[in-house]
């Protein structure tokens, strides 16, 4: 699901007048803001389209791009919970769906017998070669607007709005309003 859900984004105009009665608006970050949102769904919805191909969701994809890229041939359940920012009940779902589908195994730790680790089945590790090439052909299809010194710029930018959630002040609750709907 988009978490932008205008069609049409408003116009510099507009955020300028709204900023009128709203003077916390800045009507240049709104349109930034904006844009990054428009994109992402735009990126998000180009990855589903991809991964859909192979009946793969995003979050298995998470998955097995995890698994892929570790260094260990298993790791824990809550190893791959904390790496894909996602609870340990979610990761427990989706590993029991992907065992069932033969793409990962679930094995007691020869180190700690009530530890479970989780690895890649030789099916897991076709799919995942299946995917891949298409899949960064996509990705250098979308970024190649820019050349290699944009993507750098890009990326620095990105990296400082990342920055600033660190900083960013705890939401504050809202007075309440009697609203009659």
């Amino acid at each position: 699901m988009p978490h932008l859900l205008l069609q049409e984004l408003p116009r510099y105009e507009c955020l300028l007048a709204a900023s009128e009665k709203y003077p916390t608006l800045n009507p240049s970050s709104a349109e930034a803001f904006l844009n990054l949102l428009r994109t992402g769904d735009q990126v998000f919805e180009a990855e589903d389209l991809y991964l859909s191909q192979f009946g793969v969701s995003q979050g298995r994809f998470t998955i097995l791009m995890l698994l892929n890229r570790m260094c260990e041939a298993f790791v824990s359940p809550a190893e791959l919970a904390e790496k894909s920012g996602v609870t340990r009940a979610t990761i427990s779902g989706l590993l029991d769906t992907m065992e069932r589908d033969g793409l990962v195994t679930r094995t007691t730790s020869a180190a700690d017998r009530r530890a479970v680790e989780v690895g890649l089945t030789a099916n897991g590790q076709a799919l995942v070669d299946a995917i891949l090439p298409g899949y960064f052909a996509r990705v250098e299809e979308m970024i190649s607007p820019l050349n290699a010194a944009e993507r750098k710029t890009f990326v620095t930018l990105l990296q400082k709005i990342q920055s600033a959630f660190v900083d960013l002040a705890p939401a504050v609750d809202a007075p309440a309003l009697a609203l009659n709907l």
